[in-house]
C-alpha cells in the first residue's frame, strides 16, 4: 500500500498492511537520526516510515517551524509575539496584548497581509501527492491563538470578567484560521485539514466545560465547518478533519465528535481520563485517534523491552474493531530518547531497523 492508501484505509476502518505512522521528532532528534542514517534532516521522517506529510501555515509555524540556533534574542513573528528558544523548545517571552487595554485589544490587526507567505509553507510537502497523505495545519484556532496574543492568565480572566471581549477575540482568531483553511482546501490536494486549540492542562480543562461550550465551541465549530465545506471542493473531496489538543480534554470529546471531528491527537496517556485504550472502547466507533505513546517516561527512560511491550499493547488495543488509529507519540520524540528505543517503537509498528537503513540508502541513491 502507498502511504496515502494506508492512512485513508485506517481512517475508513478498512484493512491495512501495517498501522499508519506519523511520528514527530524534536529538531535535535532529527539531526541525530539524520547523521546516523547519513541523509539530510528533511528526509528522516520518510526513512523512518512516516506516512503523512504536513506543515504549519498559522501561528504554529512561528512556534515550531523556526528553531533558534544562533539568535540569542529570538524573533518576533507576524502576530507581534516574541519567541525565544528556552531549553529544547521555542517559548513565548512577550505577548503583544499582554498589557493592552480593551480598546487596544480591539484595535489589534491579524496578519492578513502575510496570508500568502504563510500558505507557501505548504510547498515543501507537496512532492508526490499521489503516494503521500497530505495535511495542512491551520492551528492554533481559537482560545490558544488568543492566549498567545494576550497571555494565558489574561485570556482566562477575560473569559470570566469580560465575556464580550473574549468572544470577539475568539471570533477574530477563528476568522484568521478559517481564511487559511479555505485557501488551503481550494489550492492544495489535501487529505486532511489539521486544526488545534489547547484548552486543557495536565489535570483538567483550563476552564469549566460549560464555559468552553458557550464561548469557544461556536467559533471552533466555524473552523471545523471550513473543513466540512472543503470536502465539497474538487481536490479536497474526501477531506478528513483532525484536531490537536494537549492535556485532559475528556469532558469535551463527545462535543468534538458531535461537531464533526474525525481524528483526535495527541492522547496524552499520563493525563487523567486520557488512557488511549479506554478512549478507544468508549469513542472508537465515532472517532479515530493519533498518538498515545508516552514521551515523558517511556521513550526517554524506558528499556527497549518496555518500549516494545507498551507499544504492542497500544497497537493491539487501538487497532481492534477495524482500525481507526495512527501510531504517534504524545509530543515530539525528545533528544534524550535512546536510538534503540526509537527503533524499537518503529519495529513494533512493522518497520524494522533494517528497513529504515535500507530506506535511507535508497534516499541517498536518488539525491544529487
Amino acid at each position: 500500500m502507498t502511504s496515502k492508501e494506508r492512512v485513508h484505509a485506517a481512517l475508513s476502518r478498512k484493512p491495512v498492511d501495517r498501522v499508519p505512522i506519523f511520528m514527530w521528532f524534536h529538531p535535535d532528534t532529527t539531526r541525530r537520526l539524520a547523521s546516523l542514517l547519513e541523509i539530510p534532516p528533511a528526509y528522516v521522517g520518510e526513512a523512518m516510515g512516516n506516512d503523512i506529510r504536513q506543515t504549519w501555515v498559522n501561528n504554529n509555524y512561528a512556534m515550531e517551524g523556526i528553531v533558534h540556533e544562533h539568535e540569542r534574542d529570538g524573533h518576533t513573528d507576524f502576530w507581534g509575539i516574541h519567541w525565544k528558544k528556552v531549553g529544547h523548545f521555542n517559548q513565548i517571552t512577550e505577548s503583544p496584548l499582554g498589557n493592552a487595554g480593551r480598546d487596544q485589544i480591539l484595535a489589534y490587526q491579524f496578519p492578513y497581509d502575510h496570508l500568502e507567505e504563510l500558505l507557501q509553507q505548504m510547498t515543501p510537502v507537496l512532492n508526490d501527492t499521489a503516494n503521500w497523505f497530505i495535511g495542512c495545519d491551520v492551528s492554533p484556532c481559537v482560545f490558544e491563538m488568543y492566549f498567545r496574543l494576550r497571555g494565558i492568565t489574561n485570556a482566562l480572566t477575560d473569559m470570566a470578567l469580560d465575556e464580550e471581549l473574549a468572544r470577539e477575540m475568539f471570533k477574530r482568531s477563528a476568522d484568521f484560521s478559517i481564511a487559511l483553511a479555505e485557501q488551503a482546501c481550494k489550492r492544495f490536494p489535501l487529505d486532511w485539514l489539521w486544526t488545534g486549540d489547547d484548552v486543557a492542562g495536565q489535570d483538567a480543562l483550563m476552564m469549566r466545560p460549560s464555559m468552553w461550550r458557550e464561548q469557544i465551541k461556536p467559533e471552533l465549530q466555524r473552523v471545523f465547518d471550513a473543513c466540512l465545506t472543503g470536502r465539497q471542493v474538487g481536490s479536497a473531496a474526501g477531506l478528513w478533519l483532525a484536531h490537536h489538543c494537549c492535556g485532559s480534554l475528556r469532558p469535551i470529546i463527545p462535543d468534538l465528535i458531535e461537531m464533526g471531528l474525525n481524528v483526535l491527537n495527541p492522547i496524552q496517556c499520563n493525563c487523567p481520563g486520557m488512557d488511549p485504550l479506554e478512549l478507544k472502547k468508549e469513542f472508537g466507533h465515532d472517532l479515530a485517534f493519533m498518538g498515545g505513546v508516552d514521551t515523558v517516561d517511556l521513550l526517554p527512560h524506558g528499556t527497549v523491552g518496555e518500549v516494545r511491550r507498551s507499544t504492542a499493547r497500544l497497537l493491539d488495543g487501538m487497532t481492534t474493531d477495524g482500525g481507526g488509529y495512527i501510531l504517534a507519540a504524545s509530543h515530539t520524540i525528545p533528544p534524550e530518547t535512546p536510538d534503540e528505543n526509537i527503533f524499537a517503537l518503529f519495529a513494533e509498528a512493522g518497520v524494522s531497523k533494517e528497513e529504515i537503513f535500507d530506506s535511507a540508502l535508497a534516499i541517498r541513491g536518488r539525491l544529487p
